[in-house]
């Protein structure tokens, strides 16, 4: 007598029972975001008063059984990520009761069956990232472009307008084929004489360097060169401990002197006893290649060779960034009695704009570049300060690009440092950006409050997170970092006020309703559940809004 059936988001492995597919009185099943893996079962026909099945984001394999054509009953159907194939039955046309069909980032093939636009309570069609081809129909639910999805089938043309697909006109593709053909033997010949003339430019060029002195920075500057070890262990004085600047995940990084001490630079030597530092290595240079932004560490070379004794070495060189890491700024380490505790502590607006200048290149990750890339690292020692104290994030060892068609969960490993990293990676589940916004959450809460994520009064019951939400509720902005009211040589606090002396000024006010707004943004962006999470173009935008509310109260005092 079971009539709901739901084991969505745990960790189950094998495949799905038969048995469990022979209960005809289920209504709802719901086993969605497992590790299932195995075909559906034959059996699924046996659920003839079925309404709901999901069994979305599994590891599926094989063809869609013709016996769920005998589930007329059927309503919302989600197979969605899996690694099923082949060509959908003609059996399915008998689910005319369907509401929501969701096939999408799986293998299917052939043409995308005609009796689909006949669905009259079809209100939800996701055909994304297949293999179909062919002619995309027009009637029926494919006339709404907003409603059907069909992105990520390369062999796919026609359809309405809206859905911007090529032509499947045949004659204008013969002439495509003919045009096609006799481009092909211009550029063999064409390709033939410039191939000659860039050998000749190329030969031109080699003897012009040996006759023209330029110097190693300028040489840097313009070109992406692949530097020897023996350059890279001259210019770190033989990777001297006086030079190590920082350890992190899978290596340690070093300060370097290039062009006759005219660049300095930061190098960043893979230790490849650490396992997974190779793979690190190449997603580093994978992600460094294709991304652009005043937000993002600069990589200047990277470096694949054998150090002196014979072993394998690898490394990045960075531009160097003479404030350091966000960390160090934060927290002083025990510093405090070297006389420039005072001078390291970060104002309000100067944590506004780190925390803008981080946002900026977490939405041009996700948002604006070919692939979305998720940094999956996000914590304050890879945000690094130049002269000018304006932050780039660096560090893209655990970097992703998504979508991740070619990676399966359990390959993966943990994503990102303990205290940052999104909740819902320790389940098993795949990277998103959105666990990007978990992290810059959490930094965010970290930059205000001056606490760590990992710090001993945080447990498994009570996390940086809670703790913010529950503390600016009783205390309100008392919450944020006391150094931000700490006094300045002026009289003055860092933040521009002084706590005790104009708490309830206008401009107190001002700081106050300041930090409250970054700090639900902080709390906000680390909700554990991930749709509750705003997306980091949004992000942006409210930091804006915070920020110019801020300088327009300080303008207007």
């Amino acid at each position: 007598m079971l009539a709901e059936l739901r084991l969505d988001r745990n960790n189950l492995t094998g495949t799905i029972p038969r048995e469990v597919m022979s209960l005809s009185s289920l209504l709802y099943i719901n086993i969605s975001q497992n590790n299932l893996t195995g075909s559906l079962p034959v059996e699924v026909g046996t659920l003839r008063n079925v309404e709901e099945l999901d069994f979305s984001e599994n590891m599926l394999v094989g063809n869609v059984p013709s016996d769920l054509g005998s589930c007329v009953k059927l309503r919302l159907l989600y197979m969605e990520g899996n690694k099923l194939w082949g060509i959908l039955p003609s059996s399915l046309s008998k689910l005319r009761g369907i509401e929501e069909l969701d096939l999408s980032q799986n293998n299917f093939s052939g043409k995308i069956p005609a009796y689909l636009q006949d669905f009259v309570f079809l209100r939800k069609l996701n055909l994304s990232f297949n293999d179909f081809e062919g002619v995309v129909p027009k009637r029926g639910i494919f006339g709404n472009a907003t409603a059907v999805f069909v992105l990520g089938n390369k062999k796919l043309c026609g359809g309405i307008a809206d859905l911007q697909l090529k032509s499947c006109n045949p004659s204008k593709g013969l002439k495509k084929e003919r045009f096609a053909l006799t481009l092909k033997l211009i550029i063999s010949v064409g390709s033939g004489l410039l191939g000659l003339a860039l050998v000749l430019c190329f030969l031109y060029l080699c003897w012009s360097r040996k006759t023209t002195k330029v110097s190693s920075f300028r040489i840097l500057e313009n070109s992406f060169m692949n530097w020897s070890y023996r350059s890279l262990h001259k210019a770190t004085d033989s990777f001297s401990p006086a030079n190590l600047i920082g350890v992190g995940s899978f290596g340690s990084v070093y300060k370097g002197v290039i062009g006759q001490g005219k660049k300095v630079v930061a190098v960043k030597v893979l230790n490849l006893n650490f396992r997974g530092a190779a793979k690190s290595f190449i997603a580093e240079c994978k992600a460094l290649k294709s991304i652009k932004h005043r937000n993002l560490v600069k990589v200047l070379t990277a470096c694949s060779s054998i150090d002196f004794h014979g072993n394998d070495f690898k490394a990045l060189v960075y531009e160097f960034m003479v404030n350091g890491s966000l960390e160090e700024w934060l927290h002083q380490n025990g510093n405090e009695d070297n006389g420039h505790n005072e001078s390291r502590n970060l104002s309000l607006l100067q944590r506004l704009n780190i925390a803008i200048d981080v946002a900026s290149a977490l939405d041009y990750l996700h948002h604006h570049c070919l692939k979305p890339i998720v940094h999956c690292d996000l914590k304050p020692s890879n945000v690094l300060l130049d002269d000018e104290m304006v932050g780039h994030v660096g560090d893209f060892g655990l970097a992703r690009f998504l979508p991740e068609e070619h990676w399966q969960s359990s390959s993966i490993g943990i994503r990102g440092s303990v205290g940052y990293a999104a909740p819902e990676y320790g389940m098993g589940n795949e990277v998103s950006t959105f666990g990007d916004v978990y992290s810059y959450g959490i930094l965010i809460l970290e930059i205000f409050t001056g606490k760590r994520p990992t710090d001993n009064m945080f447990n498994d019951s009570v996390t940086l997170h809670n703790f913010a939400k529950v503390a600016l509720l009783e205390q309100g902005a008392s919450l944020a970092d006391p150094t931000l009211f700490q006094q300045s040589e002026n009289g003055e606090s860092r933040s521009g006020i002084n706590k005790t002396t104009n708490q309830n000024s206008i401009e107190g006010q001002r700081i106050e309703e300041c930090l409250i707004s970054i700090l639900k943004v902080g709390i906000t962006c680390s909700e554990e559940l991930l749709r509750d999470r705003p997306a980091m173009n949004e992000v942006v935008v409210q930091l804006h809004v915070i920020k110019n509310a801020f300088l327009g109260g300080i303008t207007a005092l």
